[in-house]
């Protein structure tokens, strides 16, 4: 027998699994996009696109985790997860994007401003990696600034305190202080009418001397009862003067002890490099423009590219499976209430006969009740009735 051969034979498309991968990450049927041969090469594109982005997501996350983390055995499997959920999105985007819908404007938008929003993160890490050094550079700056502020803020905190116990040691130093100026000025007086340099001149230890001599010693004796009496007090404020310090010291280093590199870190510097260096503003807005339009690729392509015959199989096999559900549907709804209609005869036929059956039995259960009711006396006919009716009689159905 000799193998009976179609006049007109289709093209015999075979795609690679490369293709049936970028098909996939595109979001088409392989099953319509086969036969359509323009659109093959217009899918594949988009495949590209959103594999780029796949790609481009991948990396970023990856380095935003690794700055949090500090870990790559995390940051590679985060990061591959969160790529993951951005191919998803981006699938999502693309795949709503169709002839029907493509020229409508508020779709557009709401998908433009998702893919704008996670763009405008994504961006963020890839500049990080890319001014890596100037930031650097920049945070150890912002660091010793911090350090300067946070000084400002703890000598601030501590002033009021700090202000009150210089005030009490100055008082009490001034105070040993003038006593200590009497106390020289009183031995100047002596030595100089001991000498005969100052006073009434005249040489030697006389009345007047001596007279000297012994104020000069009241007013030693009592500055240095004076000093025994103060100096308690001057110690205890310069140990708590001193304990200030100490706190002041301990929390600046508590607070420089959180400093790090992180993610918020490096955000915070690179918004101060920018305000500082205009030499690099240019650059980063057209940086993060252009790493918008990565994450924007599949959108733009998808809305871009025009509509082939694979939208019209599309829209044509959605109508034929609508009309197909729809009729499976009636026809299932037809065989049901055909099964309804002939299990109601049925079953009408099958009570009909189990009356007509029990009809004779019934008769004779009601003339054993009679019988009984006559030979008891004590039986009611009412009692008789209620029986006969709990056991003969049938009961409706709920």
């Amino acid at each position: 027998m000799e193998k009976n051969i179609a006049i007109a034979q289709r093209e015999q498309y075979t795609p690679s699994p490369f293709t049936h991968f970028l098909w996939w990450l595109s979001t088409a049927e392989k099953e319509l996009l086969a036969d359509a041969v323009i659109d093959r090469n217009r899918y594949k594109i988009i495949g590209m696109t959103v594999l780029a982005t796949w790609a481009f997501a991948t990396l970023a996350w990856t380095y935003f985790f690794s700055t949090v983390t500090g870990d790559s055995w995390m940051a590679w499997p985060l990061g591959f997860f969160m790529g993951f959920i951005i191919l998803t999105i981006d699938r999502a985007l693309i795949k709503g994007i169709n002839k029907q819908n493509k020229n409508r404007l508020l779709p557009l938008l709401f998908r433009g401003m998702l893919a704008v929003t996670i763009g405008t993160f994504m961006a963020q890490p890839a500049l990080l990696y890319m001014f890596k050094k100037e930031i650097k550079l920049q945070t150890a700056y912002d660091d010793e600034q911090k350090k300067i502020n946070n000084s400002y803020l703890l000598d601030s905190l501590y002033k009021t305190n700090k202000t009150e116990l210089l005030a009490e040691k100055t008082g009490l130093q001034n105070e040993l202080r003038l006593q200590m100026d009497a106390v020289s000025k009183a031995r100047e007086n002596f030595l100089a009418e001991a000498d005969g340099s100052g006073g009434t001149g005249k040489v030697g230890i006389e009345k007047i001397a001596l007279a000297k001599k012994q104020e000069y010693e009241k007013l030693d004796a009592a500055y240095k009862q004076q000093l025994l009496l103060q100096q308690p007090t001057i110690d205890r404020i310069d140990a708590a003067l001193k304990d200030i310090d100490n706190k002041t010291k301990q929390e600046q280093q508590a607070y420089a002890a959180n400093f790090n590199d992180g993610f918020l870190t490096q955000i915070e510097a690179l918004n101060n490099l920018i305000k500082t260096n205009s030499a690099l503003q240019t650059r980063y807005y057209l940086l993060v423009a252009i790493l918008l339009l990565i994450e924007l690729m599949p959108v733009i392509a998808k809305t871009l590219l025009p509509a082939g015959t694979y939208d019209e199989k599309v829209l044509l096999r959605e109508e034929l499976e609508i009309e197909m559900a729809k009729g499976n549907i009636r026809r299932e709804q037809e065989l049901k209430e055909l099964y309804n209609s002939l299990a109601l005869q049925h079953d009408k036929e099958t009570i009909n006969v189990f009356f007509n059956i029990t009809k004779e039995d019934r008769e004779e259960k009601m003339r054993q009740f009679s019988n009984k009711w006559k030979t008891e006396n004590n039986q009611t006919f009412d009692g008789m009735w209620e029986k006969m009716k709990k056991e003969i009689l049938t009961k409706q159905e709920n």
